[in-house]
C-alpha cells in the first residue's frame, strides 16, 4: 500500500470537536447502564470523605477506560477527547480516579469485589454467557505473578513465576484469579482477590472457590432459558474445580466438598502418589492422541500422544479432612534419558503427570477436561495484554480495587462480545476492541438526537449494529 498524494500535499490538524476514537464504546456503556452498573456499586460500595463521592460513577470511569485498552491511570484520560462530552457524563480526570483508588480500604475492596460478582449475575439474565451449561461448568482457580518495578509498592515481594521454561524469582504482587466456563463458551471472572508477592499459591484460595461456586449457581440461575425445565437442569448440572498442584491441599479440597461440587486437582508426583502409579498394571494404560500438538518445555520437543491409567487413591491419610478418589496418571516417554535392565536391553522411561478427581466421567473424558483447565491461561494472556499490564498505584488497596474492576470489564467485554453474534463471542478480548470498540466515529446532532457516523464497509459494521440495537432496545 503506497499513499495517494505527494508529502508536501496533506495536513493534520486536532481539531474537531465531535470525533471520537472508540465509538464502540457507547453501546458497551450503554449495556453496563441496561444491567444497573451505576445501581449495584451505588448499593455496595460506601467510602468515606470526598475522595468517595459518587463511587458508581468513578467506578464506571474506571471500566470504561479500561475497556478501551488502558492499562494505568494516566491511560483513563482517553475518556476526555473529542466529543466524548456528548456521548457521557461524568467523566473524571485520571488524577481524581487515582485519588479515589488510593481512597479503598480492605473491607471497601470487599464491597467493590461483591458488586461485580452481583453485576456478573445481572450481565448473565442479559444474555446465555455459559452455553451447554446443562452438562458440567468448570470452575477454574489460578494465580500468577505480576512484576512489579517500584520500590515503594505496597505488598510487592519476591515470589517464583516461569519465564522461558525457566524458575525464576521476581519481585512483584500475586492475583488471585477464578473463572466460569463451559465447553462452548469462553470464561468470565467469578472472583479475583490480590496478595503479597511472596504469598503461596493456595492462600486464601478456599474462601475464593467458596465464593466461585456461590456466583457458579447465581449466573446459572440467572441465564435466560426457553423453558422452565431448561432452567431446572442448567441449575442442577455437574460444577467443577480446577487446579493446578499449588492448590492440591486440605483447605481447596474440603471447600470443594462442602459446597457439594466436583473437583479436579493436580497432584505432585511424590513418593506416595508414585507408588499407587507403580500399582498400575501395564495392560491398564490406554493411549490417547491430542487433538493438537503440545509443546513440551523438558524435553523440548512437541507431544501429540500419551498413555493414561487410573486408579483409587487416598490423600490426607490419618487427618480429620481424608479424602478418597480417582488418581488418574498420565505419562509420556522420556527421550532425554533412557534405561536397560540387568539383562542389558533398553526399555522406555516415562514422565508422569498425575491429577486427583471425584469425576463421574469415563476415565478418557475426566482427562481431557482437566487438561482443559489450561484455558485459564489464556484469561491471564488477555488481562496481561489489557488492563492487568501494570498495577499502577503504590497502595496495596488501590491495587486490589483496580483487579476487581478489570474483572467487571472483562465480564463486560464478553457479555458485549456475545451480543455481538457468535464470530466475537470467543473471540480475544483484543480482537474485540479492535473490532467493536476501538472504532472512530463522528458525532452529529440532529431534531433532539444523536448520530454517530462510523466508517463505511466497516468489516464488522452488522455486529457492531446488532450489539447496538440490542443495548438500546426497549427493556423487556
Amino acid at each position: 500500500m503506497r499513499i495517494s498524494h505527494g508529502a508536501t500535499r496533506v495536513r493534520a490538524s486536532f481539531d474537531d470537536p465531535s470525533l471520537v476514537s472508540c465509538a464502540g464504546l457507547e453501546p458497551v456503556m450503554a449495556l453496563a447502564q441496561r444491567c444497573d452498573l451505576h445501581g449495584i456499586v451505588a448499593a455496595r460500595l460506601h467510602l468515606p470523605t470526598d475522595k468517595g463521592s459518587n463511587a458508581s460513577g468513578k467506578v464506571a470511569a474506571i471500566v470504561a477506560g479500561m475497556l478501551t485498552g488502558a492499562d494505568s491511570i494516566d491511560d483513563l484520560d482517553v475518556l476526555r477527547h473529542g466529543g466524548m462530552p456528548i456521548l457521557f457524563s461524568s467523566v473524571y480526570a485520571p488524577s481524581t480516579l487515582g485519588s479515589f483508588l488510593r481512597a479503598f480500604a480492605h473491607g471497601h475492596v470487599r464491597q467493590l469485589q461483591a458488586a461485580g460478582r452481583q453485576f456478573l449475575v445481572r450481565l448473565a439474565g442479559q444474555v446465555p454467557l455459559l452455553p451447554s451449561a446443562g452438562a458440567v461448568t468448570f470452575v477454574d482457580v489460578d494465580s500468577l505473578l505480576r512484576r512489579v518495578y517500584g520500590k515503594q509498592k505496597q505488598g510487592a515481594g519476591f515470589g517464583h513465576a516461569k519465564v522461558g521454561g525457566y524458575q525464576v524469582l521476581l519481585r512483584g504482587l500475586n492475583p488471585l484469579v477464578a473463572t466460569i466456563s463451559t465447553p462452548d463458551a469462553a470464561p468470565v471472572i467469578a472472583a479475583t482477590q490480590l496478595r503479597a508477592g511472596n504469598a503461596g499459591s493456595a492462600r486464601g484460595a478456599a474462601a475464593l472457590v467458596a465464593e466461585a461456586v456461590a456466583t457458579t449457581r447465581a449466573v446459572l440461575a440467572a441465564q435466560p432459558a426457553t423453558t422452565a425445565t431448561t432452567t431446572a437442569a442448567t441449575v442442577a448440572a455437574e460444577i467443577m474445580v480446577r487446579a493446578d498442584s499449588a492448590f492440591y491441599s486440605r483447605a481447596v479440597i474440603t471447600a470443594c466438598r462442602r459446597a457439594r461440587v466436583r473437583f479436579s486437582v493436580t497432584v505432585r508426583i511424590d513418593a506416595k502418589v508414585r507408588r499407587a502409579i507403580d500399582a498400575i498394571g501395564e495392560d491398564a494404560w490406554t493411549e490417547i492422541r491430542y487433538p493438537q500438538p503440545v509443546w513440551d518445555e523438558d524435553q523440548q520437543r512437541f507431544i501429540s500422544r500419551a498413555q493414561i491409567a487410573e486408579t483409587t487413591y487416598t490423600a490426607f491419610e490419618d487427618t480429620r479432612h481424608e479424602v478418597t478418589a480417582r488418581l488418574i496418571a498420565r505419562r509420556v516417554p522420556d527421550l532425554n534419558k533412557s534405561t536397560v535392565d540387568e539383562q542389558g536391553v533398553l526399555f522406555t522411561v516415562w514422565r508422569y503427570h498425575a491429577a486427583f478427581t471425584d469425576s463421574p466421567y469415563v476415565l478418557v473424558q475426566a482427562e481431557a477436561q482437566h487438561r482443559g483447565h489450561a484455558i485459564i491461561e489464556q484469561v491471564f494472556a488477555e488481562l496481561i495484554d489489557g488492563p492487568l499490564a501494570h498495577l499502577p498505584s503504590g497502595r496495596f488497596n488501590a491495587n486490589n480495587a483496580w483487579l476487581a474492576c478489570i474483572a467487571i470489564a472483562h465480564n463486560l467485554t464478553r457479555t458485549a462480545a456475545t451480543l455481538a453474534g457468535r464470530p466475537h463471542a470467543t473471540a480475544r478480548a483484543a480482537t474485540i476492541r479492535r473490532h467493536l470498540i476501538n472504532v472512530a466515529g463522528r458525532i452529529s446532532r440532529h431534531a433532539r438526537t444523536v448520530t454517530i457516523h462510523l466508517p463505511q464497509h466497516w468489516l464488522w459494521q452488522h455486529n457492531w449494529l446488532r450489539l447496538f440495537t440490542t443495548t438500546h432496545a426497549p427493556p423487556a
